[in-house]
């Protein structure tokens, strides 16, 4: 994997007055969070974090009042790659499929990995058609499923059934 940072949260806003923060998560649960000291290259360091029904409550060292909080509002909490717990037989990071190119069982180039999303059933990916005639081409999605996705590593192979 190339030395990249993978995003878990984002500061949605200052809750109080004393400096802490809404997150709204995108790992898992708080507990993907509370592994980590830091954030950002060591920018924010962790005080405190607590679950809240829509995300999380966060107190950062470096953040000592409202004003402070308020102006990491849509700041993202990353975290580098390599940091990440290992992974599974068959288990992937959503952001280590984006920006996969994406083929055909029958070998045709199908565009690029945009989204993965989960809507509750399983993940979906979001594939981007190569352009046409200059335009941006359409979008298609295709579960995320050993049926419709045989194969994915340094490109993301989708069973042919499953193409627009």
């Amino acid at each position: 994997m190339p030395n990249t940072t993978v995003t878990l949260a984002a500061i949605s806003g200052a809750h109080g007055v004393t400096g802490e923060v809404r997150l709204k998560l995108f790992a898992d649960s708080i507990d993907s969070l509370k592994q980590y000291k830091s954030f950002n290259d060591g920018a924010l360091t962790v005080k405190s974090l607590r679950p809240t029904k829509d995300g999380a409550i966060a107190r950062f060292a470096e953040i000592n009042d409202r004003n402070a909080a308020e102006k990491l509002r849509s700041t993202l909490l990353t975290v580098p790659r390599e940091a990440l717990p290992p992974l599974g037989e068959g288990e992937y990071y959503y952001s280590d499929l984006l920006g996969l190119p994406c083929v055909s069982t029958e070998g045709t180039d199908l565009g690029t990995c945009i989204a993965v999303e989960n809507f509750g059933a399983s993940d979906v990916l979001e594939i981007q058609l190569p352009p046409e005639d200059g335009k941006p081409g359409k979008k298609f999605m295709v579960p995320m499923t050993k049926e419709a996705v045989p194969e994915w590593g340094d490109r993301i192979v989708i069973d042919a059934d499953f193409v627009i």
